[in-house]
């Protein structure tokens, strides 16, 4: 395995005259960046809550964030790290492959959170390359975590030249668990102006979600709606069906997005308890499926507090 390389390519194009040069700074895996802070404001928290069609009263009224807001604070951090690590043309074909979200503290409106990222590790798989990144948010009164994530970004047929590094945290759904009585299952309809709204409230304006034109330019059937989005439905699904409403006992999720989800849709999440969890919590996995039976999110981890 080659370690000391910071370069990609395509596959059959090494060597090409006026081939398109795919770069990795391999120097930059282990860097952590410089902090980001941010002061939650309540209605930026309700905001975000009313975007995803959230009812859980405590995320409704601004009393808690939303699980999935955890993303808000870091989101400017996460685009500068996976941008510091491939290049300008490798950007263009990387995908959110999977994110995983350890709530250690809800988060709660008046906080001042402090954010920071890193790449932890670049791999070559047969067909691209995938980066991991991870998060992490403190709060800033008194230094202690309020929840770590990782992002595994997916370049498209890319194969970097080296790789170094940790694989993210595995969530893989268990392929016999299907045959079971789920624990829980929640069908849940997306607007049709679902991602106007959660672009507003998220930060998030990738034109794949808001410009029909640029979306079928890129080999899509329309506007999609955001995986984070989508994540975050399962959240409040989630927090309803396996938790018996109570979103402070919300410990883990994890997905690994497999498909897009179209505005209009209905998706349908079944959580199959598995008895995995760390100490002191019930694991779940799960799995969403849109209306054709095709899952959307594969490899889906709950972990609840008992």
């Amino acid at each position: 395995m080659r370690t000391n390389a910071g370069r990609g390519r395509m596959p059959g194009t090494a060597g090409a005259e006026g081939a398109i040069d795919m770069a990795f700074a391999l120097d930059e895996i282990g860097r952590w960046s410089d902090e980001h802070e941010l002061t939650v404001d309540a209605e930026r928290a309700r905001a975000y809550a009313a975007a995803t069609n959230d009812p859980i009263p405590a995320h409704r009224d601004g009393a808690l964030a939303p699980p999935v807001f955890a993303v808000v604070p870091i989101w400017d951090t996460l685009l500068a790290t996976v941008t510091r690590v491939c290049s300008p043309q490798a950007a263009m074909l990387a995908v959110h492959g999977e994110q995983d979200m350890r709530f250690h503290r809800p988060i709660v409106p008046g906080m001042t959170l402090r954010s920071r990222g890193a790449p932890v590790g670049l791999h070559v798989k047969p067909s691209g390359t995938t980066l991991v990144s991870r998060y992490e948010t403190r709060d800033a009164s008194d230094g202690e975590l309020v929840n770590e994530q990782y992002c595994v970004t997916f370049f498209r047929g890319v194969q970097a030249d080296g790789e170094r590094g940790d694989d993210a945290p595995g969530h893989e759904f268990p392929g016999a668990l299907p045959g079971q009585p789920p624990a829980g299952e929640v069908v849940q309809h997306v607007d049709d102006d679902q991602t106007f709204r959660y672009s507003k409230a998220s930060g998030d304006l990738m034109p794949i979600h808001l410009d029909d034109e640029v979306a079928r330019s890129v080999g899509l059937p329309g506007i999609i709606v955001h995986g984070l989005c989508t994540m975050a439905f399962v959240s409040w699904g989630a927090i309803q069906s396996v938790a018996d409403g109570d979103p402070t006992r919300l410990q883990r999720l994890a997905v690994r997005f497999s498909r897009p989800v179209m505005p209009g849709e209905d998706i349908t999440s079944r959580f199959f308890a598995t008895n995995e969890g760390e100490s002191g919590t019930t694991s779940y996995g799960f799995e969403t499926c849109n209306p054709a039976g095709e899952a959307v999110l594969r490899d889906g981890l709950v972990e609840v507090a008992r």
